[in-house]
């Protein structure tokens, strides 16, 4: 809140609103008269943000959408320019808990991992369906995994593989055991990166955000793994070096130790915040999600 600089009266932005607690922030601190556009691609977390939110319904406008369509969705809701656009990147705890959606490797579920189930493309369709090669380049890419190609093998020669649970026994038995984490951790993250079309929605994001803040606006992006922040850190040092943007701060903000312990999926959390340049910016075309591909 303290990098939004939230301010009563003011118009923000979160563009990914999973189960409401920072929207809800928002418009408490941007009372009486502040409004708040926030949206997100899955549908069980608006409804549950909509019911948190209800005491704030005449000041929030809740969207089913992507943030890669963040200019054309501000633009139909009446939201440019604003003071603020918050994107807090990946996936819910709300998520990982249902073992239905298939994010998680401590519960077995089936291999789904869609933020949007409407959506098509499922991880169960990549690991059964994509050849080995294209599997072992997608989590060497986005898991950045050293034994992507063990992996990938012995993928190829399990499958057709269900759940969540065969997959990650599958990657358990392929790859040794490295630190705390499971051996499955990487995999799966490259296939959630993957069905979601992370990496390309939030590069086609920020410059959009940029276009939408009003002079002295604000922008902050929570990442949680280093392919996202990498995104994120390199486009704001390249939007400061053009004059577009002063990014606050030489290095992100982390968790502290209280917060960790009481909180620890926070200790992979970097907050990176950024201030809106008086001067022109030419902002990019409405949309073109739908030109980009999974890979």
């Amino acid at each position: 809140m303290d990098a939004l600089a939230v301010q009563p009266g003011g118009r923000y932005i979160d563009g990914t609103l999973g189960a409401g607690g920072h929207s809800g922030v928002i418009l408490e601190r941007s009372a009486p008269s502040g409004r708040l556009l926030a949206m997100d691609r899955d549908p069980g977390a608006l409804e549950l943000a909509r019911a948190r939110l209800a005491a704030y319904a005449e000041r929030v406008v809740l969207v089913h959408a992507s943030f890669g369509d963040l200019a054309a969705v501000a633009r139909q809701s009446g939201f440019e320019p604003v003071d603020g656009i918050l994107l807090d990147l990946g996936f819910s705890s709300m998520q990982v808990g249902d073992a239905t959606r298939g994010f998680a490797l401590q519960s077995d579920g089936p291999l789904d991992m869609r933020f949007d189930p409407s959506q098509a493309l499922t991880a169960g369709e990549i690991v059964n369906h994509w050849s080995e090669r294209e599997l072992a380049d997608l989590i060497y890419q986005f898991g950045e995994e050293p034994d992507s190609r063990r992996i990938a093998r012995a993928i190829v020669a399990r499958r057709p593989l269900y759940s969540t649970g065969e997959l990650a026994a599958v990657v358990a038995r392929a790859v040794r055991h490295r630190g705390k984490n499971h051996p499955a951790t990487r995999t799966f993250q490259a296939l959630r990166i993957a069905v979601n079309d992370e990496l390309a929605i939030i590069t086609a994001a920020l410059p959009q955000a940029v276009g939408l803040l009003r002079d002295g606006g604000r922008l902050a992006v929570i990442a949680f793994h280093s392919l996202e922040d990498r995104i994120v850190k390199q486009f704001l040092r390249a939007q400061q070096a053009a004059g577009t943007l002063t990014v606050r701060g030489r290095k992100p903000v982390t968790a502290s130790d209280e917060e960790v312990r009481a909180n620890a999926r926070s200790r992979s959390a970097k907050l990176r915040a950024a201030v809106k340049v008086d001067g022109p910016f030419s902002p990019p075309p409405e949309s073109r999600f739908a030109e980009r591909s999974f890979l």
